[in-house]
């Protein structure tokens, strides 16, 4: 049986994960419907509205993704650049796809959608990965996605 002591601190990690994707996300896919895919306002309204109400029930599963992944990342501003990119690429692409796919767009429309979108979250992944963290601090939780620690690192291992 979980202890009761855990569970506001998975309440905080839920909510922290799901306002860090819900600000970020919501930012970026406005630039990508609207300047990339050809989405009209309208179209572009609805996809953030379905986009916020499914960002609450895969924010903290992506956020354990993304900490899985994290942890295959060296210290190199390259390796976590790459693991950052493949954690968003392989998790938000393919909802993505959906949200603006069941709000209107299609043939062309929704592949130039899902290419802007797979690039956008190529360049953005190490960024979204460091507000992240920043916004799991800001709840006063630790950074996702923490190596092992060596034996002299002189870091606590996440456990």
């Amino acid at each position: 049986m979980a202890s009761h002591s855990a569970n506001p601190a998975r309440r905080t990690a839920f909510l922290a994960d799901t306002v860090a994707l819900i600000l970020f996300l919501k930012t970026t896919g406005i630039i990508n419907e609207r300047l990339i895919a050809g989405m009209t306002w309208d179209q572009v309204f609805q996809a953030r509205l379905i986009g916020a109400v499914l960002m609450v029930p895969v924010a903290r599963p992506y956020g354990l993704w993304r900490d899985f992944l994290m942890k295959r990342a060296s210290d190199t501003r390259i390796s976590q650049l790459l693991w950052d990119s493949l954690a968003l690429v392989s998790f938000q692409v393919p909802i993505y796809a959906l949200i603006i796919a069941s709000t209107g767009a299609s043939g062309a429309g929704l592949l130039w959608g899902i290419l802007g979108a797979t690039a956008m979250m190529l360049f953005l992944g190490r960024p979204y990965g460091a507000f992240l963290n920043w916004v799991r601090t800001l709840f006063g939780l630790p950074p996702g996605g923490e190596r092992p620690m060596s034996l002299n690192s002189g870091k606590p291992s996440e456990k």
